[in-house]
């Protein structure tokens, strides 16, 4: 294999674009003098115990280990620093005690879904859902979205859809790509953009709030008559039916989370304890499915519509319950890492700025060795040039491995 000096710094160019997409941020603080906030966390599969980390110690400090994307969780601690992980933290070198305000659900046993399959995204063919409570990933056809998949489909060539934040990240695409898929097959039953945060049952009947509004305006749910009737979608009082396909896709996440410095805040005047209750009459086929738990019937999720948060009663009666389910009330911030200044910077760009943090002394000697490595090089190149040959892999490998023994050489005879 050959390629010209051309081709090969068109590559590395090209790498380095992508590698500052995929990691625009600095990775050099571990967030755990932060305390808990909700943040992205990963699962180290390499370590015993399963426990959480933060962004910034998934790349400083587990690097080579084996990890799974869990996305953000709220009022998480990095457990990185801490004597549940034996791993040494490099970012945050002050042995702590274990987290003990952490949550750990089934997530951190790398298993997700009511269904408690373990995820893999190389090989996943579904499009998971985050519920806005408990954070757990959901696949549509456990939610009666569609048929679960046939196993010899051929996977998504889809982006993943693995976001965690409404606005535009590194690894996300828009909340419709998950309605698409390489085999142009038919949207799912309820459509990503058709709602803005989606609630599982099992937290749904915890919370008296979604309790009395599922199936009402903004809250779908979906059910069937019998076990032969085919899914559909309870919006308010009018019914309607569906077709279920079969689904591709990844991951997509709640849309509770806002970036910038301060999150939109939902407004929560009208709490006079004396005002009238404002709930809509309860929906007697969506409150059958959450209070007598008929799974053949429906699962009782709750998908809740854009502007959910505008539509919530706040009277007396109400308001005790939203209070005590904050995100219902409020759009949470999601801690991000600070942006890389370097990011995007060419080598060229690179090497002169860490040239720039050198002594003066330390970068007229490397000035000069690399003046020497170019003459060097060039001497190595000139004959190729000559006769028209074309520098493949090889040559190049063998003129620093050249450079190597040289150097080698001369630390023996000093």
């Amino acid at each position: 294999m050959s390629s010209t000096l051309k081709d090969y710094i068109e590559t590395q160019d090209s790498l380095l674009r992508e590698a500052a997409e995929a990691l625009p941020h600095q990775f050099n603080r571990c967030t755990y003098p932060l305390g808990s906030i909700r943040q992205p966390v990963y699962l180290c599969l390499t370590c015993a115990l399963p426990r959480g980390i933060c962004a910034a110690c998934s790349v400083a400090c587990h690097t080579d280990h084996e990890q799974v994307e869990l996305f953000p969780k709220r009022d998480f601690c990095c457990d990185c620093p801490t004597s549940a992980l034996h791993h040494p933290c490099t970012l945050h070198t002050t042995p702590e005690d274990e987290n003990t305000t952490n949550h750990y659900g089934q997530n951190f046993k790398g298993v997700f879904c009511r269904c408690g399959r373990p995820y893999d995204p190389n090989t996943e063919r579904e499009t998971m859902i985050q519920c806005l409570a408990c954070e757990d990933w959901f696949h549509e056809s456990c939610c009666n979205l569609r048929e679960r998949p046939d196993a010899d489909l051929p996977l998504s060539t889809n982006e993943p859809q693995a976001q965690a934040d409404p606005q535009p990240q590194s690894d996300d695409v828009d909340d419709g790509a998950s309605d698409a898929s390489s085999s142009d097959l038919p949207p799912p039953l309820i459509r990503a953009s058709d709602y803005d945060s989606f609630v599982c049952a099992s937290c749904a009947r915890k919370i008296p709030t979604l309790l009395r509004y599922a199936g009402t305006n903004g809250c779908l749910v979906v059910v069937r008559d019998d076990v032969s009737a085919p899914w559909r979608v309870i919006r308010e009082t009018k019914n309607e039916t569906v077709d279920v396909d079969v689904p591709v896709g990844s991951k997509r996440a709640h849309s509770s989370s806002v970036e910038g410095p301060e999150a939109k805040r939902t407004r929560t005047e009208g709490s006079n304890p004396k005002s009238p209750c404002l709930v809509p009459p309860t929906n007697s086929v969506a409150q059958g499915i959450l209070i007598a738990s008929k799974p053949d019937l429906g699962t009782g999720d709750v998908f809740l519509t854009e502007g959910f948060r505008d539509r919530w009663c706040r009277c007396g009666s109400c308001l005790p319950s939203l209070e005590a389910n904050k995100f219902l009330l409020l759009e949470e911030e999601t801690y991000e890492p600070p942006d890389d200044p370097d990011s995007g910077l060419s080598l060229e760009e690179l090497g002169i700025r860490a040239l720039s943090r050198l002594p003066r002394e330390r970068a007229i000697d490397g000035i000069h060795a690399f003046n020497a490595m170019r003459d060097d090089l060039l001497k190595y190149l000139r004959p190729f040039a000559q006769e028209g040959k074309v520098v493949g892999e090889v040559d190049v490998r063998a003129f620093f491995d050249r450079l190597q023994e040289e150097k080698a050489l001369g630390v023996a005879r000093s």
